[in-house]
């Protein structure tokens, strides 16, 4: 059980439901619980735990599994979040809908294989969806629903109705792409930053601030669409007669994909490394900073 897999677990329990944890490697799941334990006490002590129940009352809701069958008895709804390999995900499924009645929800956490890729070995795919996170799901409760093409909209309405009973947000893809929505809005914000730092208009520090002191600051309560409606002063067709032409013409010059690779990338990796040096205590620091700011900011926007 990874990261995603006790992340999922803590937000299932923190809106009541009973979760049960497997994982093919003996006594992994065990040490999972071990795990979440620590972060719910830590939350409750930091006046961060998610939900109306205690971090007691939660681990009561948890349940570890080193046995498939016993693991999804009285389940209605599976969450798998093994890595992201197809062929890891879809003996996954296969082996799961054996197990499980036809009007159990299967569910994978997948952050860019297409459902009908992940799913090719389920019989009945009518009640396939994916259920894309954003790491770390505590924190972050945004959820990409991505429906299988053959999926019943019925799955697509349970789905959405449960991740917003744990307090999560949920989207609703209408069909399958390739990245879903938000990485393909995050890979092109990166390929763009990767850019303009490569061709030496800006450095690392300065694109990641035009970021977090720019237009992350707006977009962490409103989304682009929403932002033109409100830059200008008769909304989004207003914008659209102002702008248009000058974001097309910024548009066309936006360079080819970047490589990620080579020169550039040995540059970059050296730079960012000289601002956060890659050691395991730097890190960890980061990342529990970046957790802490995050659930201050999720409060924000209750």
């Amino acid at each position: 059980i990874g990261l995603i897999g006790r992340s999922w677990a803590m937000v299932f329990m923190s809106g009541g439901y009973r979760v049960k944890v497997y994982d093919n490697k003996p006594g992994q799941a065990a040490r999972a619980i071990q795990d979440v334990r620590k972060q719910l006490e830590e939350l409750q002590e930091a006046h961060m735990l998610r939900g109306d129940l205690s971090a007691s009352e939660q681990l009561a809701l948890l349940s570890s599994h080193d046995d498939l069958p016993q693991a999804l008895e009285g389940a209605f709804f599976v969450q798998e979040c093994v890595f992201e390999e197809v062929e890891a995900k879809q003996g996954v499924f296969q082996a799961v809908e054996s197990l499980v009645g036809e009007d159990v929800i299967l569910s994978s956490s997948t952050s860019c294989l297409l459902p009908s890729n992940v799913f090719a070995r389920v019989q009945n795919r009518k009640r396939c969806i994916i259920s894309h996170p954003v790491n770390p799901p505590y924190y972050v409760r945004l959820v990409e629903l991505v429906p299988h093409p053959e999926m019943l909209p019925g799955v697509m309405d349970i789905t959405f109705a449960l991740m917003t009973s744990v307090g999560q947000a949920p989207v609703r893809l209408k069909k399958e792409i390739d990245g879903f929505a938000l990485n393909r809005l995050q890979y092109a914000i990166i390929a763009e930053s990767w850019r303009l730092v490569q061709d030496g208009v800006i450095s690392v520090r300065d694109i990641d601030l035009v970021m977090s002191e720019g237009l992350g600051m707006r977009y962490a309560f409103i989304g682009p669409m929403e932002t033109m409606h409100l830059n200008a002063p008769e909304g989004l067709e207003d914008y659209l007669k102002r702008y248009r032409e000058g974001m097309r013409r910024v548009l066309t010059t936006f360079g080819p994909v970047p490589e990620f690779s080579g020169e550039a990338a040995e540059r970059i990796n050296k730079e960012m490394c000289e601002m956060i040096p890659p050691d395991h205590q730097n890190l960890s620091a980061k990342r529990e900073r970046r957790d802490q700011l995050l659930m201050g900011l999720a409060n924000l926007k209750k």
